[in-house]
C-alpha cells in the first residue's frame, strides 16, 4: 500500500467566552503560524470561536448569528491549508455543537457533535441538537489523497460513536476537537479512553484541547497525537499555549467517491519533524499550575489589575498570596494583616515575612477598635448570654468588611483563602473570610493545601517553615485550634474525599474503618453547610467533584444517608 507522509498541527489556543474577535484573531495567528511550517491540517479547540463553555450566550440569536459572522472571516482567510475549527452551527432545527473544515477560502465540510455529554459540568443537551452524520473529508494533494474523520470530544469517549462509520468510509486517521477541562490525573484518563479506540480501529488520532481558565474551570491543553497502536507520538504543554507538529505516513486513496475534499499544495519533500513529547507533570506539580493560570486567566480575562489577600498567619492564606504572586506579579498583590486581641506576635512575623519574601504589598490594619465597638452596641441585646461563636465571627466579618473597603475604593479583587476542607464543614464565616471575589483554594482539601505549600517551597522557599509546621488556628479566641472543631486533617478529607467527591453513603464508609459517630458528624456538617457554599465566590476546579457546577445538592433537604 503505498503512503503518504502528511503533517499536521494541534493548535492549542487560550480562548476567551464571548471574545468573538479575539478568538478569530487567535485562531487566523496560528493558521499562519501553521502556513509558514507547511501544515497541510491545523486543528483547534472545540468552539474555538465563541469560547467555552458559552453557557446561556448561546440562547442568545445575535451571540450565534455574530460567531457565523467571524467563522465567514476565518474561512475567507484560509489559504493553502486546511484549518478544522470550533464553532456554533444553526439550522432551522436549532443549533449545534460544530467543526468547520476550512480551505482555499472555502467551508468544505462541517461536523457536528453527535454525543452530547450532560453531566458534572457538562450542560450541553441543553442548548445543542446532536448531528446525525459523522463527517469524513479527503484530503487532495499533488502526490496522493487520503481520508480522515472529524469528531468532537465526547464523540471519541465512546467506541461505538462516529469512529465506527467513519472507518467504515474510509478515513484513516481522526482529528477531534476538545474542550476537556482539568481535574487531578484526567489527561492519564483520557490518554487511556484513546487508546482504547486506536487500537480498535487501528486508526491514530490527533487529539486537539483548549487550554485556560473559564470561571471555575481550567483547561490544561496537553493535545496528543496517537498513533494506530496506542503510542503517544506527540504531546503538547501543559497548561500553555502550545503548536503541537507531526508528520504522519497515511495510506493514499485507491479510488475516489463523492465525500467532501479539501486541496493543498502539500510539502511532502521537506524534512521530516520529530513531534515534541511534553512529559506529563507529577500531581502535585500540575495542581499548582492549575490554580496559577486559573487565578490568572480570571483576574486578568475580568480586567481586574490587582488582587488583596488578608494575611492571617495561617498556611492557607500564606499559600494563596504566593499563587497570586507567581500568577499575576508580586507588584499586583496586597497583603493585609488585620490583628485583634487574639492575634499572636508569632502571626504578624510569620504574615510580615511572607509578604517580603513575595514582594508584595503589606498591611496592617488592626481591627481592636472596631471589634470592642462592636461588642459594645451588642451589650445590652447579648446580656445574659455566654461568649460563643457569635463573637468570634465578628472578628471575621468585621476583616472582611475591610477587605470589601480596599476593594471598593481601590478596585482590587480580594481573594478568599478558605480550602475545600473548610467549605464541606461549613468551618466558615458568611460574610467574613468567604467574603470576596474568587476562591483560589476553594477546591483544594487541606492536607494538599500543605502538599502544594511544600512543593511551592521546593522551587524557593517564600513560604516560613513557622507556617507549614504550626497547628492550624482561625485566632478567634484564645488557645483555639482547628482540631476543637474538626477531627484532624488527615482523617477529616479521607472521610470528605469518600462523602462529597465519591458519594459514598454513611455504611460504606464506617465499614471502611471509620467510627460511625465522627461520620455522622461530619456528614451532618457538609449537608447543614449546603446553604453557605451557595453564597461563595466561585473558585478552581482540580477534584473530578467540585461545589458548584459539578455537585449541585439541594439546600432544604431531609435525606441523611
Amino acid at each position: 500500500m503505498r503512503k503518504i507522509r502528511i503533517r499536521i498541527g494541534c493548535a492549542q489556543i487560550n480562548c476567551t467566552v464571548g471574545d468573538l474577535e479575539g478568538n478569530a484573531e487567535r485562531i487566523l495567528a496560528q493558521t499562519r503560524r501553521a502556513e509558514q511550517l507547511h501544515i497541510d491540517i491545523v486543528a483547534f479547540p472545540e468552539l474555538a470561536i465563541c469560547g467555552y463553555p458559552p453557557e446561556d450566550l448561546l440562547l442568545k440569536e445575535k451571540f450565534i448569528k455574530d460567531n457565523l459572522i467571524q467563522l465567514e472571516k476565518i474561512t475567507r482567510n484560509i489559504k493553502d491549508i486546511v484549518a478544522v475549527i470550533g464553532f456554533v452551527d444553526r439550522d432551522k432545527k436549532g443549533i449545534y455543537n460544530a467543526a468547520a473544515i476550512a480551505n482555499r477560502g472555502r467551508l468544505q465540510a462541517v461536523h457536528r457533535k453527535m454525543l452530547l455529554p450532560n453531566y458534572g459540568v457538562f450542560d450541553e443537551k441543553r442548548y445543542f441538537i446532536p448531528g446525525a452524520t459523522p463527517c469524513v473529508c479527503t484530503l487532495k494533494t499533488p502526490e496522493g489523497n487520503v481520508r480522515f474523520g472529524v469528531s468532537i470530544c465526547e464523540d471519541i469517549w465512546h467506541e461505538d460513536g462516529p469512529a465506527v462509520t467513519q472507518k467504515r468510509l474510509g478515513a484513516t486517521f481522526i482529528i477531534n476537537l476538545n474542550a476537556s477541562p482539568y481535574h487531578m490525573d484526567k489527561i492519564t484518563q483520557r490518554e487511556h479512553i484513546v487508546r482504547k479506540l486506536t487500537r480498535r480501529y487501528h486508526m491514530p488520532v490527533i487529539y486537539t484541547n483548549l487550554v485556560g481558565g473559564q470561571d471555575e474551570l481550567v483547561f490544561d491543553g496537553q493535545s496528543f497525537m496517537m498513533d494506530a497502536r496506542g503510542n503517544i507520538i506527540g504531546r503538547a504543554k501543559a497548561f500553555e499555549e502550545d503548536l503541537l507538529v507531526a508528520d504522519l505516513e497515511m495510506p493514499i486513496l485507491q479510488k475516489e467517491s463523492r465525500i467532501p475534499a479539501a486541496v493543498v499544495s502539500h510539502y511532502g519533500h521537506l524534512p521530516h519533524i520529530e513531534p515534541s513529547i511534553c512529559p506529563h507533570l507529577d500531581a502535585v506539580p500540575e495542581v499548582y499550575a492549575a490554580l496559577r493560570l486559573g487565578l490568572a486567566d480570571y483576574v486578568n480575562k475580568n480586567g481586574f489589575k490587582h488582587v488583596v489577600v488578608g494575611l492571617s498567619g495561617g498556611v492557607d492564606s500564606a499559600l494563596v498570596a504566593v499563587i497570586a504572586a507567581d500568577a499575576l506579579g508580586s507588584n499586583r498583590v496586597s497583603c493585609v494583616f488585620m490583628p485583634s486581641r487574639y492575634s499572636s506576635i508569632e502571626s504578624y512575623n510569620d504574615a510580615r515575612t511572607l509578604a517580603g519574601n513575595i514582594g508584595a504589598e503589606f498591611l496592617e490594619i488592626p481591627i481592636e477598635t472596631t471589634y470592642s465597638t462592636y461588642l459594645s452596641t451588642l451589650q445590652s441585646h447579648f446580656q445574659g448570654r455566654p461568649r460563643d461563636v457569635t463573637e468570634e465571627n465578628l472578628q471575621a466579618r468585621i476583616r472582611g468588611n475591610i477587605l470589601m473597603a480596599l476593594s471598593n475604593k481601590f478596585g482590587w479583587l480580594v481573594l478568599t483563602t478558605g480550602n475545600k476542607s473548610e467549605m464541606s464543614t461549613g468551618y466558615a464565616t458568611l460574610y467574613g473570610d468567604m467574603a470576596g471575589g474568587f476562591a483560589v483554594i476553594k477546591d483544594v482539601l487541606k492536607t494538599n493545601v500543605y502538599k502544594l505549600a511544600r512543593y511551592r517551597n521546593s522551587i524557593s522557599p517564600v513560604i516560613p517553615e513557622s507556617i507549614i509546621t504550626k497547628a492550624p488556628t482561625a485566632e478567634l479566641r484564645e488557645n483555639q485550634k482547628d482540631t476543637d472543631t474538626l477531627p484532624p486533617y488527615d482523617l477529616l478529607d479521607r472521610i470528605l474525599t469518600m462523602y462529597v467527591e465519591q458519594d459514598m453513603d454513611i455504611d460504606t464508609i464506617v465499614a471502611s474503618g471509620f467510627r460511625r459517630a465522627l461520620v455522622e458528624k461530619i456528614v451532618s456538617m457538609v449537608d447543614k453547610s449546603e446553604y453557605k457554599r451557595r453564597q461563595a465566590p466561585p473558585g478552581i476546579k482540580i477534584t473530578p467533584k467540585s461545589f458548584g457546577k459539578d455537585r449541585r445538592m439541594p439546600i432544604t433537604n431531609r435525606y441523611t444517608g
